[in-house]
């Protein structure tokens, strides 16, 4: 079964604090990337280790709800949520570096294997996602930006 890992990467003129204290957030999610309609806190906040968000976005013309749960967190440094349940079993990676006081480096990396009906579309799912995710990298870029 092909595992898809897709990696990408955007500069942000924004201090490193403020992106990463954004883009960890779940909250925001559904502002910034195309597919999430929702997100909704299954755990008590602050976002820590072991916090739980459920998710409803749209991928492939289907509706998907999964829950994420965060395995790995630096704040600042590096956030790691991963779901076993729903149709496409994923490893969501953000990690931030410091270019400069006013630039960051975002990376958002995804790794998964695709079961059930996204099983068909493995051989595209790739490219699909590589391009969804530059697109919520721009709407991040944009928002933190402006």
């Amino acid at each position: 079964m092909k595992v898809v890992d897709v990696r990408t990467e955007i500069k942000i003129n924004c201090p490193l604090e403020k992106v990463a204290e954004y883009a960890a957030n779940p909250d925001h999610a559904p502002e910034w990337y195309v597919n999430i309609d929702s997100a909704e806190w299954l755990t008590g906040k602050p976002l820590k280790l072991g916090s739980k968000i459920g998710f409803k976005a749209k991928f492939l013309g289907r509706e998907l709800a999964y829950i994420y749960e965060v395995v790995e967190y630096t704040p600042g440094e590096k956030m790691v949520m991963q779901t076993s349940e729903g149709p496409f079993p994923m490893k969501t990676s953000y990690s931030w570096e410091k270019i400069d006081a006013n630039t960051t480096l975002m990376k958002l990396r995804n790794q998964g294997q695709p079961s059930g009906f996204s099983k068909l579309a493995a051989p595209f799912m790739g490219s699909m996602m590589k391009k969804a995710n530059s697109k919520d990298l721009k709407k991040i870029k944009q928002i933190l930006e402006s």
